[in-house]
């Protein structure tokens, strides 16, 4: 099988056990992603959102032989709950379909791969899974934070791709001066 994995965050620079078996191409469908998730690490991390501008993704082959493998590994690169199966996006889908399935169905036949794994964690606010922050309330967040935590939630958004050019990012790196690191080679 050829199954292929979308990135638009920290996936690019930090892969972790997910097995790549080609570099990350720049060429993924568009979807509509913002720095919208609050995580554990303190960063604010890009996330699929229903009322963001469609961005650019990432793409790259994975070294696994079926579509079940590929979903764990990514689930357990993001730490994922198994009990949250829905947040490991994958065409073909194992759960309910996802808003953005038929978009990268159609991509994927044009690339074609047999199979596509994604994350698929909603906006995360105030510790409420699907709550959108405001970018008010984005901005707030990262300033509040101190010490390492806060020098890698700005490494977070420093490392993303110069494609990635959201609204959210747009006002943290004017008010906060986060502005990108030279360009990233993944």
């Amino acid at each position: 099988m050829r199954i292929g994995c979308l990135a638009w965050g920290s996936l690019l620079w930090k892969p972790g056990p997910l097995p790549l078996a080609s570099s990350w191409m720049n060429d993924g469908p568009l979807l509509p992603v913002e720095l919208c998730r609050e995580c554990d690490g303190g960063e604010l991390a890009v996330a699929l959102c229903d009322s963001a501008p469609e961005s650019p993704t990432y793409w790259a082959l994975l070294a696994v032989d079926d579509l079940d493998t590929a979903r764990e590994l990514l689930r357990q690169r993001e730490g994922i709950s198994p009990q949250r199966p829905e947040f490991v996006g994958s065409i073909p889908a194992r759960e309910n379909a996802g808003p953005y399935d038929e978009k990268i169905r159609a991509w994927a036949d044009e690339k074609q791969l047999d199979a596509v794994v994604w994350t698929a964690l909603p906006p995360k606010s105030r510790s409420t899974e699907g709550r959108l922050p405001t970018p008010d309330e984005a901005v707030a967040y990262l300033a509040a934070l101190h010490g390492d935590t806060q020098a890698h939630a700005r490494d977070y958004v420093r490392q993303l791709p110069l494609e990635l050019r959201t609204p959210y990012r747009s006002v943290i790196e004017q008010r906060l001066g986060w502005l990108p690191t030279e360009e990233a080679a993944f």
